[in-house]
This record gives C-alpha cells, structure tokens and sequence, in this order.
C-alpha cells in the first residue's frame, strides 16, 4: 500500500512483495510465540496471557499468509476474492484484535516499553481491522468497499508493527544475554 510502489513494479511483484512480507511476519510470530513460552511455563504475572497473545498473533499471521499467496491470482471472480482473499484477511484481523487485548491484558499494571508496544500493536490491529473491512469487494461493481482506506490501514498498521518490534529489540538483546550467561554457567558447573 505505499504510495506509488504498485506504478513502480507493477501488479505481480507488488503481490510477491505482499506474500514474502506475510512469510516474514509469520517467522516473526513463530519467534514471538517461542519466546513467550518461558512466560508460560513460570506463570510469571501476564506470562501465560502473553503466550497466548503470540499464538493468537501466530494464527493471525497464517490467515494472511493463505490471503497474500491466494491474491497472487488476478483471476478469481469477485466472490472468489471475498472468499479466497477477504474473508482470511478478516480472520487475521480479528486474531490481531484478540492478541492485542491479550498483549494489554498481559502489560495492563506495568507502564514503560511493553505498555506502550502493546498500545502500539492495538492500533496497528485497528488499522489492520478497518484494511480488512474496507478490502471487501463488492459484487455490484468489482471494486473494494474503500480502496484507500484499505491501503491506508495496511500502511498504518505495518508502520506501527514496525516500530512496536523495533521497541522491542533491547528486550530481545537482554534477553539474549541473559540466557547465554545462564548456558555459560550451567556449562562451567557441569
């Protein structure tokens, strides 16, 4: 959906460019989900609504994966495109929805980087939600609900995706370090 990248490379790189952007997005909620998994197992405070917020994320990310490879096809008929191409969108939508709640449920007590990431990811899936609503196409003429609120939602909500996981890339390097000091002590004991 950035403006003017479609005139660029035309319409089937634009919908590659779309699918490999949905693999990597659902590498990152593969990780996501992996990392949250401690949380889990130590029921921290928020850890297991934070694992299941990654693995509802998770889910979301396999919904747009099936839409981005299926609208690849220039040749679906308008329902085939509401059922094929909207209709995961949609789903994923909603799974971002629900991740987001259960991202804000898992931060709610605690301000700082994770209250504002999951703020952030919330609007994102907002942003997602009115794409995916604005996407449907409509069988009287072709054309989608609001082509540019459609673009503008998947602009908005990647950009705030975007910054959500740069965010939190002091974390993931804490975090990094933390466990590799644990595995060098473990190894100096054994």
């Amino acid at each position: 959906p950035f403006p003017g990248y479609l005139q660029l490379v035309g319409g089937s790189a634009d919908a590659i460019t779309f699918f490999v952007g949905s693999i990597l997005f659902t590498a990152g909620g593969a990780l996501q989900s992996w990392l949250a998994w401690e949380g889990w197992r130590s029921a921290e405070a928020g850890g297991r609504a934070a694992w299941w917020s990654a693995i509802v994320q998770s889910a979301g990310t396999l919904f747009f994966n099936v839409t981005t490879f299926t609208a690849m096809n220039d040749a679906l008929s308008t329902k085939q495109e509401d059922i094929r191409v909207w209709a995961p969108d949609a789903l994923g939508s909603a799974c971002f929805l629900v991740a987001s709640g259960l991202a804000l449920a898992a931060v709610w007590s605690r301000r700082g980087a994770p209250w504002r990431i999951a703020w952030l990811n919330m609007l994102g899936s907002v942003a997602f939600m009115a794409s995916a609503l604005a996407s449907f196409v409509l069988p009287s003429t072709g054309g989608l609900i609001d082509e540019p609120l459609a673009n503008a939602g998947t602009f908005i909500g990647a950009v705030c995706f975007l910054v959500g996981a740069a965010l939190m890339l002091p974390a993931w390097r804490a975090a990094v370090r933390a466990a590799g000091s644990t595995r060098r002590t473990v190894g100096e004991a054994t």
